[in-house]
């Protein structure tokens, strides 16, 4: 039997691992043999998955315990127990008009489920849907899904890569998400993560060799290059189609692609590429690869006939890191090198501050230049704020706990009318006061225990008063993240979500704020005065970070203005400290 062929035999398995594999599938035990590669398929009859649910496991070896299948679509009873078999195609899509949405010119809004509704669930997440609407939305980028052992978690602590999990509503739930969106109008990005497993529930080595030596941060590396690593590979490019053809969602964020360890002729990530575009051919819609990397490469989203491996864009930490400075005068760790106000502008008129040159934090030269004259701005996506830089911090505090309202409405001018691909952070657009702190519910008191005492280490290291860093064990850390939708009609609030709306409008509405040539945009930082200003062809951005008023020569039609209103007159265009506009200009 071909490995092909053995990989689609009902409660087929692939384990080249154990000498014996058996299926307990409901009642039964039923013996297993080799197939062709390693495959393990059943020998005698077994009952129909199309016919409706069966709960089944493997016994490895003389284990008596069944293990949860590694290509486990529902995980029902916890990451420790026997998977249940679900039919995708079993649900009724109403979907089939749709067109997708391209990356290109597309608002993203990166939300966590658990926390971004009171129920934290995706059947609650679609009753806020019309407010993503509202504020320009194109695409809802959630944050990872897929089974982790306990009640809530961040995510990235996942085992079963195949199965939605059941905190969430389960597959089911995810499918009507995802029609839902395209009823809506709204593509869905799925972040997903192949550089490592969670510490609980990875039953994977039992199996195979899917793990490797070596170790990321979070632990052994993926093999994707040793022995064994053609089907390892082939269980992460499976995943990749399970979330575009059985679930329709638009676009995959790769979590920590730097962390992938891959010495093959062809990188995992370009194999990626490569059957994404034959898939997104196949189905008559635009699909989409977003790495998060840190390594300031643009390879990684070079088209495959310049050389690159062809995804379609990246995370830039460097625009973050550059705004946040910029507001917040932070310099510590990693935000040393952008404390003059200069490290912004050459991140918009280059695309990463970091292009080759010296990285205090790292303590070695970082990155490589952007070609500007080729790569178009929107494949660097950026914000102001995502999960990373607010969860990372010791409390868990939003921009909002900084700033004024000038501030965060500056923030957002310039990540919505900036060169890039804004993302923004679920609660963002109304200056949630709710903190998005870390948080996990690991049922084994000792992992719960090392996670809390090595949180509290970590920032301790840092110079944070390690009082201040709560317990991601205790549930209250889970419930203070959850955002509190009642705060929107109120006080600066309101305020600040009109400011997005508006933004949003503008940006839909003015096409030099989705131009993506670089040679379109210019611009300047006075480290005296504190002026930032970005020329997009006639469209002139200017944000004052100072804390005195300012006036600069310009002419035109004042567009959008901060709170505490700027003005323009004979003199010139005048922000207030803390202010910004958007005009245009006159020669």
């Amino acid at each position: 039997m071909s490995l092909w062929t053995s990989r689609h035999v009902p409660f087929a398995v692939w384990a080249p691992t154990p000498r014996r594999v058996r299926l307990s599938v409901g009642d039964a035990i039923v013996e297993m043999s080799r197939s062709g590669g390693d495959w393990w398929v059943p020998d005698g009859d077994v009952p129909d998955p199309a016919e409706g649910p069966l709960d089944y496991g493997y016994l490895i070896d003389d284990s008596d315990v069944p293990r949860p299948d590694p290509r486990s679509r529902r995980q029902p009873a916890g990451v420790h127990q026997r998977s249940q078999t679900y039919e995708p195609s079993g649900f009724a899509w109403s979907d089939r008009s749709w067109t997708g949405r391209q990356l290109p010119g597309s608002l993203l809004y990166e939300l966590h489920l658990g926390t971004f509704t009171p129920d934290g669930t995706l059947d609650s997440a679609i009753e806020r849907l019309d407010h993503l609407r509202s504020i320009g939305v194109d695409l809802v980028e959630l944050m990872p899904v897929n089974a982790f052992n306990g009640t809530h978690n961040w995510g990235y602590d996942g085992v079963d890569w195949f199965a939605v999990t059941e905190a969430y509503g389960g597959p089911p739930a995810y499918q009507r998400f995802v029609d839902t969106c395209h009823a809506a109008g709204l593509g869905v990005v799925q972040d997903v993560v192949y550089n490592h497993l969670g510490p609980s529930g990875n039953y994977l080595p039992l199996f195979g060799p899917y793990l490797k030596q070596g170790r990321s941060t979070w632990g052994d590396l993926v093999n994707l290059d040793d022995e064994g690593s053609a089907e390892v590979r082939r269980f992460i490019l499976d995943n990749v189609h399970m979330w575009f053809a059985d679930y329709h969602v638009d676009a995959l964020r790769l979590d920590a692609v730097h962390a992938l360890a891959d010495s093959s002729p062809v990188h995992i990530l370009e194999e990626m590429a490569i059957e994404t575009a034959a898939l997104s051919a196949h189905l008559g819609r635009p699909l989409t690869l977003i790495a998060e990397s840190d390594l300031n490469e643009t390879r990684l989203v070079t088209p495959r006939e310049g050389g690159g491996y062809g995804l379609d864009a990246q995370w830039s930490d460097d625009f973050h890191h550059a705004v946040h400075v910029a507001l917040t005068r932070e310099t510590s760790g990693y935000y040393a090198d952008f404390e003059p106000l200069s490290s912004l502008a050459k991140v918009c008129e280059k695309g990463f501050f970091h292009d080759g040159t010296w990285s205090s934090f790292r303590g070695r030269d970082h990155g490589a230049p952007v070609d500007t004259a080729h790569m178009p701005t929107w494949r660097l996506v950026v914000c102001s704020q995502n999960h990373d830089q607010i969860g990372n911090r010791a409390r868990g505090d939003r921009l909002t706990e900084q700033l004024d309202d000038d501030q965060l409405a500056c923030a957002a001018l310039l990540t919505l009318c900036g060169p890039f691909t804004p993302m923004l952070f679920m609660g963002e657009e109304w200056a949630a006061s709710t903190p998005f702190q870390f948080f996990t519910s690991h049922p084994e008191p000792e992992l719960g225990r090392i996670t809390a005492e090595g949180r509290i280490e970590e920032f301790e290291r840092m110079g944070w008063d390690p009082a201040e860093v709560p317990d991601p064990q205790d549930p209250a850390t889970f419930e203070h993240s959850k955002l509190d939708w009642s705060e929107l009609p109120r006080d600066r609030h309101s305020r600040l979500l009109a400011v997005y709306r508006q933004l949003a409008d503008l940006r839909r509405s003015l096409p030099e704020l989705t131009d993506p040539s670089f040679s379109s945009l210019s611009a300047t930082a006075d480290e005296v005065t504190r002026v930032f200003t970005l020329r997009r062809d006639a469209l002139l951005i200017a944000v004052n970070v100072g804390t005195a008023p300012a006036t600069l020569p310009a002419a035109g039609e004042l567009l959008f203005t901060t709170p505490t209103a700027a003005s323009i007159d004979a003199d010139g265009l005048t922000l207030p400290p803390h202010a910004g506009a958007l005009l245009r200009a006159v020669p």
